[in-house]
């Protein structure tokens, strides 16, 4: 038999039917939805008179469009506050279940699925939000889809899809200190480039992929979008097992003996050969920070931005008007650049693991005066445990408050947004323009490069503190 990639084992065993000359009809195994992409997709099964097929395989929490602060109250935002209310509703009528405000276990889709056990390895995952792929980190196939689309999931639990080619980022060797898995992010980002995935699945591997925790790796495949790849996935191991075992949805019983055998076999098999392949070595990884107005815009924190004169046409052009919007110039040094605002959470960086290494590095420390930090849990269940372990107070005490949960400011649908010209070290995974608000200017970066420049108010190596 053919050796196979991980990618194509689990693709081929959820096709229902291959279309002559077009895509793969693949059967979904859960479906995410939020009360941004979903609302037409309703309104459309129900115009054609038709339910929810399968609504046991669909999860549902509102995050894009909540506050965080004052989630007892109602929303103050009309529309926003319809949103999610018609989420809710929708959610009522077809039986789904419902994670709302209030719900102990709230919190952004990508941060839920996982603590709840619904993100299992060898599963195909969609929902109507790019960032899915951040449950590949598990071993399953993860992908966004558009609204369209979330609406023939919904009818029949499949969706017409043509086939990623694939691609291994390997990554071997071991990660310096101060180096994340969001800087394995960036740093192969800057190196691909933002297109340079485009119409792959990526899979990670290595021994410095093997080494993140499971929530590292939930942060490096989240990224995976970010480089225009399909999604990013990582062979299960016994770190996936440890952290699935357990948890409210994963199996249980003979149940979880018969899912570990089958998930233990899904690997890569040995002379499977990928359409494309990047080694990269971990000592050469260092924190990173992103300088321009996508994220394959980025250097080491100790670098200077690019000078530009190797590029010509369309990209010199949008290499200077990216730099002209973040006021910054060709050449310029990133270490010690003013900072207005520090943002650490979203779905790339709103884990407990997140919170630990932030609170870890500002303990003892005092927030600059100048900064305004919004530390923002990625869950209800991250936020209790930032309170259980003693993490909140930390953050008190060197000057900062957390929020509720929330999407935030990772993107501009909600209270939290950046003010035109401040510029923002953010965890989030999108520094577009206007992405954390009108005029906003965004420094995607680690949680510890964030904490370095909240504690001294400017670009900062986390290193040198």
């Amino acid at each position: 038999m053919q050796p196979k990639t991980l990618f194509d084992k689990i693709w081929d065993a959820h096709v229902v039917k291959q279309v002559e000359g077009g895509p793969n009809v693949v059967y979904i195994d859960r479906h995410f939805i939020h009360e941004v992409t979903s609302p037409v997709a309703f309104t459309g099964i129900e115009n054609r008179g038709l339910k929810v097929a399968r609504p046991a395989q669909t999860t549902a929490t509102p995050d894009h469009n909540v506050p965080t602060i004052e989630q007892d109250k109602p929303i103050k935002d009309e529309e926003s506050r319809f949103q999610v209310e018609t989420l809710e509703k929708n959610c009522s009528n077809h039986g789904i279940q419902y994670y709302g405000l209030g719900s102990q276990n709230h919190g952004i889709v990508h941060v839920v699925g996982p603590e709840m056990g619904y993100t299992q390895p060898g599963m195909t995952i969609v929902c109507g939000d790019s960032h899915t792929s951040t449950h590949g980190a598990f071993g399953s196939i993860a992908f966004g889809i558009g609204t369209s689309e979330v609406e023939m999931v919904f009818t029949s639990q499949c969706i017409m899809q043509p086939k990623p080619k694939t691609m291994l980022i390997k990554v071997d060797g071991e990660l310096s200190d101060g180096v994340t898995a969001k800087d394995i992010a960036l740093y192969a980002i800057a190196k691909l480039t933002t297109s340079g995935g485009t119409g792959y699945f990526i899979e990670y591997a290595g021994s410095a992929v093997e080494s993140l925790s499971m929530e590292g790796r939930m942060t490096l495949c989240n990224m995976s979008i970010e480089c225009g790849a399909r999604g990013g996935m990582i062979a299960p191991d016994q770190t996936t097992f440890d952290y699935v075992e357990g948890r409210p949805f994963a199996p249980k019983g003979e149940a979880w003996d018969k899912a570990l055998a089958e998930w233990k076999e899904l690997k890569t098999d040995s002379g499977a050969v990928y359409d494309a392949e990047f080694h990269y070595d971990a000592a050469d990884i260092t924190p990173m920070i992103t300088y321009g107005t996508n994220p394959g815009m980025g250097v080491s924190v100790q670098g200077n931005i690019p000078s530009g004169t190797d590029l010509e046409g369309t990209d010199k052009i949008s290499f200077e008007k990216s730099l002209e919007y973040m006021g910054f110039s060709a050449g310029q040094q990133m270490l010690g650049h003013p900072i207005d605002y520090v943002f650490v959470g979203s779905c790339t960086n709103g884990r407990i693991e997140d919170l630990r290494a932030f609170a870890a590095f500002v303990d003892g420390k005092k927030k600059a005066d100048s900064v305004t930090a919004w530390i923002v849990p990625g869950s209800k269940v991250v936020e209790k445990q930032a309170q259980e372990e003693g993490l909140v107070e930390v953050l008190e005490a060197a000057g900062f408050k957390m929020r509720e949960p929330g999407c935030s400011a990772c993107l501009a649908m909600n209270d939290d947004k950046i003010p035109a010209g401040k510029y923002s070290v953010s965890t989030s995974n999108r520094n577009f323009e206007g992405r954390q608000g009108p005029g906003a200017r965004t420094l995607l970066a680690s949680p510890l490069v964030a904490a370095a420049a909240a504690i001294t108010g400017v670009i900062t190596d986390p290193r040198e503190l």
